[in-house]
């Protein structure tokens, strides 16, 4: 088995005989999940999902899949098909309907549910169709058919797409909860007819390839959340998804067992259980639920806020709590329960959350100190199941980082997948289903597309740098004004500086020689404005690195006179 990517060029155009698939997202990453798969010069996506963003990506809000592999294309879009409802399957939908708002959009229930108020919010209508398992569909040159899967939120469907190169089957995200709350577990019967049909390529879930056995049943949440309430004496602050039905309805259960009243906290935490609710997704015991406004009006002991905020986000209600920006005051021994496993990259964050919470005197209770989460992903035994059921000819793993889809990648060949019918791949990478049989045949460029506030795109790499060179380096600006007639300089060099701890004295030292540099170039005939600045910050910028250590931003103005 390949461990690593070679390096390799972009590919030709696509054969319009092979079904050509192309990631855009989820690939050597958790999370913005997007797939492109091109036939007959028609274009099929499953998933438009977001990432959030870490900590060296200050003031991003979302990132995108790099999209510009459809930019002119979106005519030939013949539909997008949604595997199930979590951000980063379906956060990126708005942002793609900007370049064509009447794609056809299918998914369950819940799930274009859940799109559909996000493009109200983004004041985009939509053309959505509910599909179910069972269901088939003809888009265009692709027949599709939607297979049950069990997740962590309702109404997960793998989907098996079906052209004249070859057929794939797509799990989205999956487990094989045998016992799950909803009593909707994973069809593998369907699995098994559909590997008895022909599998040409197996798109699997890597995300816990590397954990060995099975993962363990949601239900066995429910004891550990009723025990857990039993010890709390104040309030109870409970965070997780957003979109994690099932934990919330096991929150609720866990409440009404010991006389709590339950209020949601966080505008996506409120919107998204009203439309469970009103779907009849989540079962709310009655006279449980009340207004975030009166939680004040209830003893401490008979309150559990549900919040958003498991990983740590800034503006997530839990964030805010912590650093005591929100209108919920956390206090002493008030019990807050992280109820979620944490997403590579979010860890700092989080444990800067927990620990401000844990200043503020709160008893914080977390996936490693008891077991309140289960993961929504299938394990190494269930992935193994799978391949045995479904013996496709060919293996692609998708979402997950290279571990995981390495991991994922040799569990397949353990199975007997031929090795050079494993395809391992990153975001970009065309991968061509030629008679059933699939080869990389390139790659296509690809970057991140940042969400800043209402800007989609106009963030760079290079701004992230700035950014990030600010906050931790400082900033210095140099001032001067320049007589080119003279060749004199009549005014400065005054040097300002933010956010460096060297006393402002201290670049009396560096004046003189910016002074002297500046009047060499200039008596030496040079008039040019950027050619001046470019001196200051070469003579400036060489005096702080070896003298100070620091590399902050440097900001040169020359007025010339």
């Amino acid at each position: 088995m390949k461990t690593f990517l070679p390096e390799i060029g972009e590919p030709r155009k696509a054969d319009p005989e092979a079904l050509r698939i192309v990631a855009l997202g989820g690939l050597g990453e958790v999370g913005r999940n997007m797939t492109v798969f091109e036939y007959h010069g028609k274009l099929l996506i499953v998933d438009a999902g977001v990432l959030f963003p870490e900590e060296e990506q200050p003031g991003v809000d979302l990132i995108l899949p790099d999209l510009t592999y459809l930019e002119g294309r979106y005519d030939q879009i013949v539909g997008l098909v949604l595997t199930h409802g979590h951000e980063d399957h379906i956060g990126a939908v708005p942002y793609l309907l900007r370049g064509r708002e009447d794609i056809p959009i299918l998914g369950s229930r819940l799930t274009l549910a859940l799109v559909e108020a996000k493009l109200k919010e983004h004041r985009i209508k939509g053309v959505t169709r509910v599909v179910a398992e069972g269901d088939e569909d003809q888009l265009g040159p692709f027949d599709v058919e939607f297979v049950a899967v069990n997740h962590s939120i309702p109404d997960a469907l793998a989907v098996m797409i079906r052209t004249g190169a070859g057929s794939v089957l797509h799990t989205g995200d999956f487990k094989m909860d045998q016992l799950p709350l909803d009593g909707r577990i994973t069809d593998l019967r369907a699995f098994a007819r559909l590997g008895e049909e022909g599998v040409d390529l197996f798109l699997t879930d890597s995300t816990n390839a590397e954990v060995p056995g099975f993962t363990a049943h949601e239900k066995d949440i429910k004891s550990v959340l009723v025990n857990l309430f039993g010890q709390a004496t104040r309030r109870i602050i409970v965070a997780s998804f957003a979109s994690h039905v099932h934990r919330v309805q096991q929150v609720l259960e866990a409440a009404h067992a010991h006389g709590r009243k339950v209020a949601f906290v966080g505008r996506s935490m409120v919107r998204n259980m009203k439309i469970a609710q009103e779907l009849g997704y989540l079962d709310v015991p009655p006279g449980i639920l009340i207004d975030l406004k009166k939680v004040d009006d209830y003893p401490d002991d008979q309150i559990v806020l549900m919040s958003t905020g498991s990983q740590g986000e800034p503006m997530a209600a839990l964030s805010r709590m912590a650093n005591r920006s929100h209108r919920v005051e956390v206090g002493e021994d008030d019990m807050v329960v992280l109820a979620s496993s944490l997403i590579p990259g979010n860890e700092n964050a989080v444990f800067r959350v927990i620990n401000g919470l844990m200043k503020l005197g709160a008893k914080v209770v977390h996936k490693g100190s008891a077991k309140i989460h289960v993961s929504g992903h299938a394990s190494a035994g269930e992935l193994l199941y799978c391949y045995n059921i479904v013996r496709p000819a060919g293996v692609m793993p998708v979402h997950g980082e290279w571990r995981h889809l390495l991991a994922n990648a040799e569990l397949a060949e353990q199975t007997g997948v031929p090795e050079e019918n494993i395809v391992l791949a990153e975001n970009g990478y065309a991968v061509d289903l030629i008679d059933g049989t699939p080869h990389i045949a390139g790659a296509y460029p690809t970057q991140d597309l940042f969400v800043d506030g209402s800007t989609v795109g106009a963030i760079t790499e290079a701004d992230l740098k700035d950014r990030l060179t600010l906050a931790g380096e400082g900033f210095v600006s140099v001032f001067m004004a320049v007589d080119l007639s003279r060749k004199q300089i009549v005014a400065g060099p005054e040097i300002h500086t933010r956010g460096v701890a060297e006393d402002q004295n201290v670049f009396s030292a560096i004046s003189p020689k910016i002074e002297a540099a500046v009047l060499e170039a200039v008596r030496n005939g040079t008039k040019d404005r950027h050619q001046l600045q470019q001196i200051i910050r070469r003579t400036i910028g060489r005096w702080i690195s070896s003298k100070l250590r620091r590399q902050p931003m440097i900001v040169p103005m020359v007025v010339m006179i």
